[in-house]
């Protein structure tokens, strides 16, 4: 037998019950974007320029942080260079003053070996007497010689025994007596022959017979040698 139904109600389905809901959700929705309001594009785009903004924002606060390093590292760099450029100048003054230094000592130095030089050579000068050219500066000369090499000898012994032999000519020889004939003859002051001469020949004076000042020095070797000095000789040799 069927069930009565109340006038006025009907029976819904559990399938009808959910494809109401579903309309109902559906309908809340349109309702919902209908009821958007006429800027809604504008605010959409403010919603959507958000993320823009803060990025600018954070890209700005980045740019100023580089700009600051930046600024740091220019600021750096300008101080090294400074001091690297004082640094440089102050090496340039240490050296030019070093050079100059230098230069002055050089010269002062070269100064003082000149005045030292001509200081030796007016000292050398002055203890190395002049002798005049002729016998009494030949015999002279001779015993400065002699004194320096330790060759005894004076100057009357000498200028007695030059008197006798050669009258005091420093170019006379001896062509008649027997050294002459054996190809020897005596020359000089003092009448010497080669063989004598070479051998009691001092060193510092002219390897010449006839120089009046050389033959002079070896004659007084020889006489020294052979009868203790000159002074002792009061005849032929």
């Amino acid at each position: 037998m069927s069930a009565s139904r109340t006038p006025g109600h009907s029976r819904l389905t559990k399938a009808h019950k959910l494809s109401i809901a579903g309309v109902a959700t559906l309908s809340a929705a349109a309702v919902a974007f209908s009821l958007v309001p006429a800027d809604a594009s504008e605010t959409e785009t403010t919603i959507s320029a958000a993320p823009v903004a803060w990025a600018q924002a954070v890209n700005g606060t980045q740019t100023k942080a580089l700009y600051g390093h930046l600024s740091s590292q220019q600021v750096i760099a300008e101080a090294n260079a400074k001091a690297a450029a004082a640094k440089a100048k102050a090496a340039a003054v240490a050296a030019k003053a070093k050079a100059d230094a230098d230069a002055k000592a050089k010269a002062a130095a070269a100064a003082k070996k000149a005045r030292e030089t001509k200081a030796a050579a007016s000292r050398s000068a002055a203890r190395t007497p002049v002798f005049a050219n002729n016998l009494d500066g030949w015999i002279k000369e001779a015993l400065s010689i002699m004194k320096r090499e330790g060759i005894p000898g004076s100057y009357a012994g000498i200028h007695r025994n030059v008197m006798r032999e050669s009258s005091g000519n420093p170019m006379a020889i001896n062509n008649w007596d027997i050294n002459a004939r054996n190809g020897i003859p005596s020359k000089g002051l003092l009448q010497v022959i080669y063989p004598t001469f070479k051998t009691y020949h001092v060193k510092g004076t002219k390897f010449d017979q006839y120089d009046p000042v050389a033959n002079i020095v070896a004659a007084c070797n020889y006489a020294a040698d052979r009868y203790g000095s000159m002074d002792n000789v009061n005849s032929a040799y």
